[in-house]
């Protein structure tokens, strides 16, 4: 199987969060395989630093920072530092997440706070601090990432598919403020994605297996299927998409 290699990717400066291992590692990849320059964050140096490495070849090799997302302040220093190095970000990509199971009545206001500062929050600001870079290279691609575990009312994980939720609207909204500048924001909501993490986790044999019947598409659902998703909305192909959200999950939903 070959896939599309996007010709305006080339030398574009990208920022993905999350990006050292799972979905994250995987657009990573798929950005330098289509020469993009790529910075991404991580709290994660063994996985991001290796990462690197088996990137090297790569016309741009990665640049990771170091990152926990929920300190505001060190994700806009991230971006600045970025943006010095590979030039104005010209794609957001939010990726950032963390599914951790929970039961509702162990939930506090604490646990709650962190959630939504882990899951959602940065995604606001991440936004924020890159708009006026994009509105100076005259346009730009934003892209959330969501979850069709709140569509399905996930068990649970009850913060998570909140945060994931309330994506929606923030995509919706940034949408509306960010197009008079020709920046496109966009979410994509990912199914059942079998990553070494879920595996370790969260998913057994038999739950993946149930997943792969469930779905019309009747295989595995990997992190490179979302990550080609990313490509094609950040590329210029997607010029007028906006405002809208990419099921990817083989039709499980």
């Amino acid at each position: 199987m070959t896939h599309a290699i996007y010709p305006s990717l080339a030398d574009r400066p990208v920022f993905i969060t999350g990006g050292g291992s799972g979905i994250g590692a995987a657009m990573v990849a798929a950005f330098a395989a289509n020469h993009a320059r790529v910075a991404f964050v991580d709290i994660d140096t063994a996985a991001s630093e290796a990462l690197v490495a088996d990137l090297h070849a790569a016309r741009h090799a990665p640049l990771f920072l170091r990152c926990d997302l929920t300190d505001i302040a060190a994700l806009r220093a991230a971006i600045a530092a970025a943006a010095a190095r590979i030039g104005d970000i010209g794609v957001l990509v939010n990726n950032a997440a963390n599914d951790e199971r929970h039961d509702v009545d162990a939930v506090t206001p604490e646990y709650w706070d962190r959630a939504m500062a882990v899951n959602l929050r940065h995604q606001f600001f991440a936004a924020q601090a890159v708009h006026p870079q994009m509105r100076a290279r005259g346009g730009g691609a934003i892209i959330n990432f969501s979850s069709i575990a709140w569509m399905v009312g996930g068990g649970r994980m009850i913060a998570y598919t909140t945060a994931k939720a309330a994506v929606m609207g923030l995509t919706r909204s940034l949408a509306r403020e960010f197009g008079p500048d020709n920046i496109r924001v966009n979410a994509i909501a990912p199914g059942a994605v079998i990553t070494p993490r879920q595996l370790r986790l969260w998913l057994s044999d038999g739950d993946v297996a149930n997943f792969v019947a469930r779905q019309c598409i009747g295989r595995r659902l990997l992190a490179e299927d979302i990550a080609r998703a990313a490509l094609f909305l950040a590329a210029d192909d997607s010029a007028m998409v906006t405002k809208q959200c990419l099921i990817v999950d083989g039709g499980l939903r």
